[in-house]
């Protein structure tokens, strides 16, 4: 049974102009979780709307989905940590799926493999280019991964232990790739894919698929920074 007492789970959501996807989204948010909405400068009245929501907001200036998923996760106390996205294109009442091995102690990081729920939910160049990029991080780290989506969770303090330092697009991925370097046992779960509400700040223009493309080759060229230790790999009864 997944425990959702107040300090149990906090869930990060990183927040740019998201401010009519926000009601749905903290809406779905598990009674008893905290959300706590990353303000990455938006100009739409977000923060004010997700204040009078009742979530944490925490302000981020610096510009970047990464600079925003940290903060989250500096600002959190529980022990676990989820991240979704913002735009209503996941759904927040679907975290305890994917927190549960977290909390049993079968994963120590749990992915959303995202599954398109509708026509156009993800485009097509974007879900090819994931594909492309599940099989370098394979190459890279032996972690046979199907997708490497926000939606995901793992312990506060052994995140931070990772040390992540990209603060743009290539944030999701290096947090997988150093999990993978320090032998982390990572589990992928299905999760569906929704129409997002809004425009992608990234897959949605050419400058920002380009910037991600850029961020994430820099991420698999790092040099491990751990030797993997014995069970790496795939959490065994999780798919």
């Amino acid at each position: 049974m997944i425990d959702t007492s107040p300090s149990s789970v906090d869930v990060v959501l990183p927040c740019l102009d998201e401010a009519e996807a926000l009601p749905w989204v903290l809406d779905r948010i598990p009674s008893g979780w905290r959300a706590i909405v990353v303000d990455n400068g938006s100009t739409d009245g977000s923060p004010d709307i997700a204040h009078d929501l009742g979530a944490h907001v925490v302000s981020e200036p610096r510009r970047g989905f990464g600079a925003a998923c940290h903060a989250g996760l500096t600002a959190a106390t529980a022990d676990v940590v989820c991240f979704c996205d913002c735009d209503a294109s996941l759904d927040p009442g679907l975290l305890p799926t994917v927190v549960g091995p977290v909390l049993d102690g079968a994963a120590d990081l749990v992915l959303g493999r995202r599954r398109p729920t509708a026509r156009g939910a993800w485009p097509v160049h974007a879900r090819l280019a994931n594909l492309q990029l599940a099989r370098l991080v394979r190459r890279r780290t032996g972690l046979r991964l199907h997708d490497l989506g926000p939606m995901r969770a793992a312990r506060r303090e052994a995140l931070l232990a990772l040390g992540l330092t990209d603060w743009r697009s290539g944030y999701p991925l290096q947090m997988v790739v150093r999990a993978a370097d320090a032998g982390w046992r990572v589990a992928e779960t299905d999760v569906p894919y929704r129409p997002r509400t809004g425009r992608s700040k990234v897959t949605g223009t050419w400058r920002g698929t380009w910037q991600a493309v850029r961020d994430m080759r820099a991420v698999l060229a790092e040099r491990p920074s751990a030797a993997p230790a014995d069970g790496a790999g795939i959490a065994g009864g999780v798919r």
